[in-house]
């Protein structure tokens, strides 16, 4: 029998200490909004979040940008962070949330929220 704790540990670990020391931008609680960039390769942002509003709820370590990574590229680890988002603005409808992890390079600070 494997024990809830013990998948949480697990998780931890491979956040490890890879880029432990990239500077955190966001906090949870801050608004962000992702960028509406639409890149031909491979990205982590997915396109129904391009342009939504959300709120950081946590900091989930530092790791390369996966985008560069899936194109061969040796980038320093930034900041990731697990952002959520209402169901109703990004589909239209729900009363629910949606959270996504994303990327530093995939953020703004939101110009009508708290920085």
């Amino acid at each position: 029998m494997v024990r809830r704790d013990q998948h949480a540990a697990g998780r931890e670990g491979r956040r490890g200490a890879r880029g432990a020391g990239a500077v955190t931008a966001y906090v949870p609680g801050d608004r962000v909004r992702t960028r509406t960039a639409d890149p031909a390769g491979h990205t982590r942002l997915p396109r129904y979040a391009r342009g939504a509003t959300g709120t950081v709820v946590q900091v989930a370590g530092s790791h390369p940008l996966a985008d560069d990574r899936a194109r061969g590229l040796d980038v320093p680890a930034q900041p990731v962070y697990h952002v959520r988002f209402a169901a109703r603005d990004l589909f239209g409808d729900g009363d629910h949330g949606v959270t996504v992890e994303l990327w530093h390079d995939h953020l703004d600070h939101d110009p009508e929220g708290p920085a």
